[in-house]
């Protein structure tokens, strides 16, 4: 196998070490002494929505977690653990839901979704080379469902995705909403003390911006707080 990739990755980051260190000489030092993100990022693993790349955003500023699909399941640990540690521990402002267009996560569910013999009484294979039991498909697997209600079984695939990854947004940020890290910030307190707000957004691949869905939501009685994107 070819190692040239992993040989220009790392003369990249040895360049950009040093471009970043001739720029602001303290900067590694003050990363060093710790972190203070002003934002949860909850996005795709899809290698095409580099977070601090299409936000403009420095190292330490945006605390993330990726995967297939951008999902937040409730009884998903790992995702659990970082937003608890986001809120708790880095007093993070803002988490954000972030879809995007094209994403291969959603479109294997719509395509599952519009299959006339998908059969919601059985575990579903989303990905049919898989057995339903496999990992991928037992991620996708809700998603796959909550497209099906959707009523997009006719629907061209081109109309029928972005509907399903801006619904696939909004059903996270209600997740979210419903974790008891959310919901004890909102109604005893974050552990720091500040205010928490959730967000859905959606990045479009073909434009490089970042879609605000408008579903924000914070502590109640006080008013929507944009997040910086």
């Amino acid at each position: 196998m070819s190692q040239e990739a992993i040989q220009r990755m790392l003369a990249a980051n040895q360049q950009w070490a040093e471009d970043v260190q001739r720029a602001e000489p303290s900067f590694f030092e003050e990363c060093a002494k710790g972190q203070s993100p002003h934002t949860l990022w909850i996005g795709c693993a899809d290698s095409r929505v580099p977070d601090s790349i299409i936000t403009g955003s420095k190292p330490g500023e945006i605390f993330v977690h990726r995967n297939i699909a951008n999902q937040l399941k409730l009884d998903d640990y790992n995702a659990l653990s970082v937003l608890r540690y986001a809120v708790d521990y880095l007093g993070v402002e803002h988490v954000v839901i972030v879809g995007h267009t094209e994403c291969g996560g959603a479109a294997a569910c719509l395509g599952a979704a519009q299959n006339p013999s998908l059969d919601l009484s059985r575990a579903v294979a989303t990905v049919p080379s898989l057995p339903a039991e496999a990992s991928l498909n037992r991620w996708l697997e809700p998603l796959t469902r909550h497209t099906a209600s959707l009523g997009l079984s006719s629907a061209p695939h081109a109309e029928a995705l972005p509907v399903v990854v801006e619904e696939n947004v909004k059903r996270q940020v209600e997740n979210l909403a419903n974790t008891v890290t959310i919901t004890e910030a909102w109604t005893k307190g974050s552990k720091k003390g500040q205010d928490v707000y959730i967000h859905g957004w959606v990045y479009d691949i073909s434009t490089g911006i970042l879609k605000d869905l408008n579903v924000t939501r914070g502590p109640p009685g006080k008013a929507s707080k944009p997040a910086r994107a």
